[in-house]
């Protein structure tokens, strides 16, 4: 989501302000830091980035921050650091040209409401679109900042969702990924009418699309996972079999605690239908150890479900205390050593479990959309499960899908050979 709104900054200010990008620092006339706040650790380094970036800059370059962590801190960023020039909200981003010309401006109006906005066109990689479906969170994680960050919850009606991916379909996108906090909670709130009124419908809609192949999306909620949509994630040709499902904790209790709005039994219960339905589906995860109140035998739940379920692919952290919501002022703190001992245990066990998920890739043969050309003489792309894959080759597989047929395998990527699909 940040990747995106970093492209509408971009959009906005090359097609309304004459701005281009440059790689070096020092020939530039405008910085932006566009920032994150769901952990501790990105907030601590945007201060020292704000330092590096003004002893490198020009004289008259200007210094932008803008993001979630733009949307908390506010006027206190310009107060601690007043070589910035303007503070720039996660909700506010279509304000870009205003506050540019505004010394020490500051939008962090989280009720904003820009999901009728046009933006300019503009896409990091011309291969593929990421498209907004939501913006804002309605759920109340006791640890997630989102929601204060980010605002209400409120859904992009969907003509303007199909009308933006055609338009990306037409400059040569053959894959879209769908961005919302809860994707599958789509329709929960418009500013306009929509025709298409939940998720399961925008992705059907959306799959009738011309010229589009595939379908991502990021994240799905657990609590909103019904069997409709599973069931259309099954069966859908053009959805990718790559499904983000955010576990947080194996256990009921500490999922009440964080107001997850679902128990580990429903969670199991959701990825046992995926596997089901698609035996080969790719099911990745976000874990947080150390939650206020989390017992020895609440993290043997959590590694529990990692048993049953064995995730392709895992974000896991040490709780981290976030201001604004109420776990940061939970009595009952784990320890630190205590989290970080289970943290290793968490990640060492999933690090085994991915090792023979990748070592039983070798010989299989997979459908890869390259998207990537490396320096190294090799292309790079992703299978329809999400398997980032390299071949030697040159640009001219760019924007292809071809078979491709694994002849060695690591824990981050595989290598292949593109073979006939007669072969």
């Amino acid at each position: 989501m940040n990747v995106r709104d970093s492209e509408h900054l971009i959009a906005e200010l090359s097609t309304t302000e004459n701005y281009s990008l440059t790689a070096n620092v020092s020939e530039a006339d405008l910085i932006i830091i566009n920032t994150c706040s769901v952990r501790e650790k990105p907030v601590a380094k945007l201060f020292s980035e704000i330092g590096v970036f003004t002893k490198n800059k020009k004289p008259n370059a200007k210094i932008g921050v803008c993001g979630c962590t733009a949307s908390h801190l506010g006027k206190e960023i310009i107060r601690r650091a007043p070589m910035v020039d303007f503070v720039l909200g996660a909700r506010n981003v279509s304000k870009i040209t205003k506050v540019l010309h505004q010394k020490h401006a500051v939008e962090i109006d989280t009720n904003y409401d820009d999901s009728t906005y046009a933006f300019g066109e503009y896409r990091t990689n011309p291969f593929k679109a990421m498209v907004n479906i939501s913006m804002g969170c309605d759920k109340s994680c006791t640890f997630c900042i989102v929601p204060t960050t980010r605002g209400e919850e409120i859904s992009i009606p969907s003509h303007l969702i199909v009308n933006e991916i055609k338009k990306a379909v037409e400059s040569g996108a053959k894959e879209v990924m769908l961005l919302g906090q809860n994707v599958n909670n789509y329709g929960r709130r418009f500013s306009e009418e929509s025709e298409v009124k939940d998720f399961t419908g925008l992705l059907q809609a959306i799959s009738q699309i011309e010229g589009l192949e595939r379908i991502r999306f990021t994240s799905p909620h657990p609590l909103h996972m019904d069997d409709d949509f599973i069931r259309e994630f099954a069966s859908n040709p053009k959805i990718c079999k790559q499904i983000h499902v955010p576990l947080q904790s194996g256990s009921s209790k500490v999922l009440k605690a964080m107001k997850r709005g679902y128990t580990k039994e429903w969670f199991l219960n959701r990825c046992e239908m995926i596997r089901s339905l698609v035996p080969n589906a790719t099911i990745s995860t976000d874990i947080i150890v150390g939650f206020p109140g989390e017992s020895d035998e609440d993290f043997e739940d959590t590694m529990d479900v990692l048993e049953h379920v064995r995730f392709d692919q895992m974000f896991s952290f040490i709780y981290s205390p976030r201001p604004h919501t109420p776990a940061a002022e939970y009595e009952d703190q784990v320890d630190s050593e205590v989290a970080s001992a289970r943290l290793t245990r968490l990640q060492e066990r999933h690090t085994g479990i991915l090792d023979e998920i990748m070592q039983a890739q070798l010989e299989t043969t997979h459908q890869v959309y390259f998207d990537e050309l490396k320096s190294n003489g090799k292309v790079a792309g992703r299978s329809d499960d999400g398997k980032l894959i390299f071949v030697e080759g040159s640009e001219e597989l760019l924007g292809t899908i071809n078979s491709v047929k694994i002849t060695k395998t690591s824990r981050s990527l595989l290598n292949g050979v593109v073979i006939k699909d007669n072969q």
